[in-house]
């Protein structure tokens, strides 16, 4: 497959290539930190400060449904910000993106708890779930392409991989934030108020983001496409023209990542505490070990990308992760922490084979004018598919199964659809066939 458009050739520098790479990675990693954090404190903490009228098992249900209203606002975050970033620019829309979420999770901090405003406290933690995943949405494609439309040639996939860097840079973040926020008090004194830290600390990190963010360029392919007319009023509309059957494969294509990830980085916690009793701070860590390798082999995975073509490897690797599925949990039921760290690391090293290039994968379906609004409409409804629900079905089906097997034959199905997604996916669209063009449109009013 080729790895740029004809329209897309000019090489803006490795030096500003390079700056815009690590904007990019810099910003994604704090917009991860914030929404990760959420579903730490989700898995152990939110059920017993917002719904502690519940029993454990439906409490915990109820914070990780929280946790999924954000995955919900994600599309909506994703088809705002899409607009206007095909209409307007790439940099504006990452910028306003970038404040959302340090809003509403600096916010997240201050609520009071249900004892405190009774019904209200939930209330108010799911609207801010909302602001943080509108936030989110526009932040998962933006950062993508600005980093890929701005990579030097034959250099693709490694440049858009950077973004990605900021998943498992925002867990390990997130995690170990939380971790020496829980280390320095009692458990009862972290539980009633000390949660509130790392919350109330993304207001900093988010104001140092926007002090690197603000100093990159506007992406050289939406110049160009500015330059030559091509901005349409209705971005996503054009996008569909690229065909439902591919729209559809591409979707199914990186649905299982999504899932898989939230399991392994969210389900894991609060069942590993609550059912297997590991200690919460040997899983933190456990974790945060495991995200390293994912973050320090997305270069790796992302040059081979570059250097032998992508196809071959993410469908190499969607059968890697549907095979380390079946093993995952089996080796975490045994209670033994050294084979609970080989089932978590295993996840780290090849859940990124597939999410390091998905975000290439997924822009390149679409022309540059169009591509924020497509690139983001498959995105975010592969994570509400994917991550939004995966904590909350893993839940329920290990309530009514009292098993973790129910969970590890939902990854094995949520795997095989994307295996064959992928297959298909990749025999609609020819190995060396062009990708789409830009085609002139008449300039428009602002939107």
């Amino acid at each position: 497959m080729r790895n740029s458009a004809p329209t897309e050739s000019v090489d803006p520098g490795e030096k500003a290539a390079g700056r815009t790479a690590a904007a990019t990675l810099a910003g994604t990693t704090l917009e991860w930190y914030d929404f990760f954090l959420y579903g730490t404190a989700a898995a152990l903490i939110f059920d017993k400060q917002f719904f502690p009228s519940l029993s454990p098992a439906a409490g915990t249900l109820a914070s990780f449904g929280t946790l999924a209203v954000g995955f919900v606002a994600r599309p909506l975050g994703g088809l705002v910000f899409g607009h206007f970033g095909d209409r307007i620019g790439r940099k504006a829309t990452l910028v306003v993106s970038l404040v959302l979420m340090g809003v509403g999770s600096t916010l997240i901090g201050a609520i009071p708890n249900y004892d405190t405003i009774g019904y209200w406290a939930p209330v108010l933690l799911v609207l801010l779930r909302i602001v943080q995943g509108i936030g989110l949405g526009g932040e998962g494609a933006g950062a993508t392409l600005m980093s890929m439309e701005h990579a030097p040639a034959g250099k693709r996939n490694l440049y858009a991989g950077f973004p990605q860097m900021g998943t498992p840079a925002g867990l390990v973040l997130a995690n170990m934030v939380f971790l020496a926020a829980s280390t320095g008090m009692s458990d009862h004194a972290f539980t009633g108020w000390g949660w509130r830290i790392p919350f109330l600390m993304s207001f900093i990190l988010v104001a140092a983001g926007l002090v690197i963010r603000l100093r990159v360029s506007e992406s050289p392919s939406f110049n160009r496409a500015l330059e030559q007319d091509h901005v349409v009023r209705f971005p996503l509309a054009e996008a569909f023209k690229v065909g439902l059957p591919r729209l559809g494969l591409t979707l199914l294509a990186v649905v299982a990542n999504s899932a898989v990830a939230y399991v392994f980085m969210v389900f894991t916690l609060s069942y590993g505490t609550k059912h297997l009793d590991y200690e919460k701070r040997f899983l933190i860590l456990s974790i945060s070990a495991a995200a390293v390798l994912w973050f320090v082999s997305i270069p790796l995975w992302t040059r081979i990308a570059d250097r032998y073509g992508r196809r071959s490897m993410f469908i190499g690797g969607s059968a890697a992760i549907l095979a380390w599925c079946i093993a995952f949990f089996p080796l975490l039921n045994t209670g033994n922490s050294a084979l609970a760290v080989l089932a978590l690391a295993g996840m780290g090293l090849i859940i990124p084979i597939t999410h390091c290039v998905q975000g290439g994968i997924i822009a390149d379906t679409f022309p540059v004018h169009v591509r924020y609004s497509g690139s983001s409409l498959i995105l975010q409804l592969g994570a509400v598919l994917g991550g939004g629900l995966a904590p909350t079905i893993s839940t329920a089906l290990l309530n009514s199964g009292d098993s973790s097997t129910g969970v590890t034959w939902y990854l094995v199905a949520m795997c095989t659809i994307s295996l064959v997604g992928a297959i298909a996916l990749f025999r609609v669209v020819p190995e060396g066939a062009p990708e789409p063009a830009a085609r002139p449109a008449p300039a428009v009013a602002e939107a």
